[in-house]
């Protein structure tokens, strides 16, 4: 990890006296509403740039920061290193002032400044907030009178005020007075076609009522609907409720599916004819494993909490448990499915379709896909993959060794395969083509349910 503060040549200095009398409050909400105030952000991701999208374009300039060179580079060129992410959207951005920048010295420039960086789990699954702490220093140290700063990183409840908050009142600063804060979790979707950063209702919690006032006022001028809650404690807990929600719906789906599977019923079938009830059910389905940057992670981060407060979230953690075995599970299918055609896991050839952790995105953090490979691989299989949105597999905290290219999907390729496991069912695969051309299809995402011709040939897991 890059130490921010050293990043961006900033040097230590002494306290700041606040400055008395001034009424930051109301000069910063002056500005917030007339759209002169220049807003910042730290980490140009997934979430951070869409993020930047929707208040520049609601006539906000907006100042990017990231640790990385490449991505500034690239975005000062007009270009999107983001799938979903227009080079004309980034174009149309620098237009209306957006810039981007490594120099986080330039910290003070920003009336606004929100975080928007990963808060990744340790190998032992406890928060590691490395990358909010090291950007709540970067900001301490450039701090000024009249800032609004805004986390949006998704984490534990208690993280703005018990870890933030410290270290940017070492500044010397004062919260409330000085200086505002406040906790908004982002909720973005990457690839959801009908739902973006603007369109999306924004939770906001301040830390006292001013900080509340800015902060509500600042994303009511981008988003659709803002949503007020008493305390950052409040917005941070509901981020976990709602990841956590979805991945112990999808855990009871992927345990349904184990069972139903023994039992000789199609899970998918039963899924559709209970999804028929206009109330009292939600549609939830299974899959290989869990993927992406929010369900496999935030819910750990509710059981951290809760250990230190004396009590277990078992419901939870068995949730989690059930979600981690799927990669497994998946594997003995498709020994299964070999061995039923006289094959072994063991020196068969083996081409994963789909590295994306969800459909017709750019993007394999924390994928099965990344697990199945690595789980094959050690079964002794020679494994392949191919993702027209991934050309070729970066190193990942879980996963740093896997290096490789996606292989170009051809008729021949599939015939030469003695399994082709779906792993993401991106919308760019036919397959009709897929399944008349290999021998074998594990399917884990009912992708194939429309095939009609090759049948026999389709193993679901």
């Amino acid at each position: 990890m890059i130490d921010l503060v050293s990043q961006a040549s900033i040097n230590h200095q002494q306290p700041r006296v606040p400055t008395p009398a001034a009424d930051h409050f109301a000069a910063l909400l002056h500005r917030i509403r007339n759209q002169t105030a220049r807003v910042g952000i730290i980490g140009l991701g997934y979430v951070g740039l869409p993020l930047a999208r929707a208040f520049a374009v609601n006539g906000y300039r907006v100042l990017g920061f990231d640790i990385d060179p490449d991505k500034v580079a690239c975005l000062h060129r007009g270009e999107s290193y983001i799938g979903h992410i227009l080079d004309e959207t980034i174009r149309a951005m620098r237009q209306r002032g957006f810039d981007a920048t490594d120099r986080f010295d330039r910290l003070g420039e920003p009336d606004v400044v929100i975080i928007c960086v990963p808060t990744p789990l340790t190998e032992a699954r406890e928060p590691d907030l490395t990358y909010v702490v090291e950007s709540a220093k970067a900001i301490a140290a450039r701090l000024r009178p009249g800032q609004l700063i805004v986390l949006e990183s998704t984490t534990y409840p208690g993280t703005t005020r018990d870890v933030v908050l410290p270290i940017l009142e070492q500044s010397g600063l004062h919260a409330g007075s000085d200086f505002f804060l406040a906790y908004s979790p982002e909720r973005e979707d990457p690839g959801n076609p009908d739902f973006s950063a603007p369109s999306i209702p924004k939770v906001v919690g301040g830390l006292d009522a001013n900080s509340l006032e800015l902060a509500a006022t600042l994303y009511g001028n981008a988003v659709v609907r803002v949503v007020r809650v008493s305390t950052p404690e409040v917005a941070e807990a509901c981020k976990i409720l709602e990841n956590t929600y979805r991945a112990v719906n999808i855990a009871l789906v992927n345990e349904l599916k184990v069972l139903y599977d023994r039992m000789g019923i199609d899970v998918w079938e039963v899924i559709e004819a209970a999804k028929t009830k206009p109330f009292g059910f939600q549609a939830f389905y299974p899959g290989p494993g869990l993927g992406g940057h929010c369900i496999p992670i935030d819910p750990f981060y509710l059981t951290w909490a809760a250990r230190k407060h004396g009590l277990t979230t078992r419901f939870i953690e068995l949730a989690g448990e059930v979600n981690t075995a799927m990669p497994a599970y998946v594997v003995s299918r498709v020994a299964d499915a070999l061995n039923e055609r006289g094959k072994a896991v063991k020196g068969s050839k083996v081409l994963l379709l789909g590295m994306a952790y969800k459909k017709d995105v750019d993007d394999c953090r924390e994928s099965p896909g990344l697990e199945l490979m690595e789980l094959l691989q050690h079964k002794g299989a020679i494994v392949q993959y191919n993702d027209p949105h991934i050309p070729r597999l970066p190193p990942t905290r879980r996963h740093p060794d896997l290096r490789m290219d996606s292989q170009k999907l051809t008729a021949e390729r599939l015939r030469d395969q003695d399994c082709v496991v779906i792993v993401t069912d991106h919308s760019a695969y036919d397959w009709d083509w897929l399944v008349a051309h290999a021998p074998l299809v594990v399917d884990t995402r009912n992708a194939t349910r429309n095939v009609a011709a090759g049948r026999e040939r389709i193993c679901r897991a």
